[in-house]
């Protein structure tokens, strides 16, 4: 099934409470500590550009790639009219995608990392951050962690977002797969119209990829990375790792 298709029209509503700005400042104090000249980001797995616009606000020449068409749709129509900036978007697979352009800093946030659920997925995500980076820039990426999602499993979630015109109902069932280290979320979405009590229902699957930091080290190994491992950030929760690999 595809996903982010139909989801992506009401993407950023469903995370209308998400910090982009206090994300997006820690990448910056992260890309700081670790590569403080760099200038140009690679963003795998942009969405609909919400970390991209605040790193290019703090001075960076961002480049953000996503799979989906709709998603990047959206976010060119956020930079319509923006001065000042560097900042562009285009489709593109994380697995295969070539810019032809070495960059400062790779970054791949959301749990982008725990969507390539194959292991060839993973290395070849892994393989096209690689192929962006000159000697001594920096990966940054977080994901699904596995001894948080082992120790505490997904479980069936429902959220309810509304604006003036919409409620959004969000129901999540995760089915796990314990012998290759994914969960499916599948979810069901209740688009209620306010005005005309309209119901519109949008289906998907997301399987999800649960990492754990040896295997992580060893992907890291095989692309030229050294692998540093970052959790107690603003990003954790129980089932979120950050990971900051320097080729």
């Amino acid at each position: 099934m595809s996903i982010f298709k139909d989801y992506s029209a009401y993407y950023d509503m469903l995370y209308k409470n998400k910090d982009y700005r206090s994300e997006a400042e820690y990448i910056h104090q992260l890309i700081q500590q670790q590569a403080p000249n760099a200038r140009s980001i690679l963003n795998l797995g942009c969405g609909t550009g919400n970390h991209d616009l605040y790193l290019a606000n703090l001075g960076y020449a961002v480049t953000g790639i996503d799979l989906s068409a709709e998603m990047i749709d959206l976010a060119n129509q956020k930079i319509k009219g923006q001065t000042g900036v560097d900042l562009q978007f285009q489709t593109g697979d994380v697995r295969t995608i070539r810019t032809n352009k070495k960059y400062d800093v790779v970054v791949s946030l959301f749990h982008v990392v725990s969507y390539q659920v194959s292991n060839e997925d993973l290395n070849a995500a892994f393989a096209t951050a690689a192929a962006h980076l000159a000697e001594g820039g920096v990966f940054i990426f977080d994901c699904w962690y596995g001894p948080g999602v082992l120790t505490s499993p997904p479980v069936v979630r429902h959220r309810v977002l509304e604006n003036g015109r919409l409620r959004i109902h969000r129901i999540a069932n995760p089915v796990m797969h314990f012998d290759e280290n994914y969960v499916d979320v599948n979810y069901t979405i209740l688009v209620v119209n306010k005005e005309d009590h309209s119901v519109y229902e949008i289906e998907e699957t997301h399987k999800m990829r649960y990492l754990f930091t040896p295997e992580v080290s060893a992907l890291s190994g095989v692309h030229g990375f050294r692998m540093d491992y970052l959790k107690g950030n603003i990003f954790s929760n129980e089932w979120n790792a950050l990971f900051v690999c320097k080729k």
